[in-house]
């Protein structure tokens, strides 16, 4: 289990574009947004991507880098880099399940076909938020094992503007008896 202000796993993935996305050499101020989307299956996805891909210049603006990352391979990641008009928001992609698995995030089986019919990969990640500072510790992270009720981009904003003005550390550090 990730724990906050712990060093997290490195990232090293392909980019939708070119470039490579390596979390230990980003040069962030503030930090890393990492959002983590099940796919170009999932409608729900695209949504919140479009949130993120607004956002992205603000986040920029505070010192925070973003990326949204799936275990789809590179054409199913750049369709949907277009389907939400990623310009800002850096689309990376060919997550080995394995590593999901080491972030946190739980792997769901195929059903099909998606409700906009796409099929599912025979397996692939649910949706996971994470927030890593620049020194790569965990200071923000929420996972779901659904592909609903996710963290708000525009909330995680203004709680980042309240955190930086407070200096407020990450919290669930405590791994001592109970």
């Amino acid at each position: 289990m990730l724990m906050p202000r712990q060093k997290t796993p490195d990232l090293s993935l392909p980019i939708v574009g070119g470039g490579q996305f390596v979390l230990s050499e980003e040069k962030a101020d503030l930090g890393t947004i990492i959002c983590f989307y099940r796919g170009l299956h999932c409608p729900l996805c695209a949504t919140y991507l479009k949130e993120l891909e607004r956002l992205t210049p603000d986040f920029a603006e505070r010192g925070i880098t973003t990326v949204a990352v799936s275990s789809d391979p590179e054409d199913r990641a750049a369709e949907m880099a277009k389907r939400i008009g990623a310009s800002s928001l850096r689309i990376a992609y060919d997550l080995p399940l394995k590593e999901a698995k080491d972030w946190g995030l739980y792997i769901s089986t195929s059903r099909g076909k998606s409700s906009i019919g796409i099929e599912e990969p025979a397996l692939f990640s649910e949706p996971g938020l994470f927030l890593i500072t620049p020194q790569q510790t965990l200071y923000y992270m929420s996972v779901q094992t659904m592909p609903f009720v996710r963290p708000h981009f525009s909330e995680l904003l203004a709680a980042t503007d309240s955190a930086i003005k407070k200096n407020y550390p990450a919290r669930g550090e405590y791994t001592g008896e109970l």
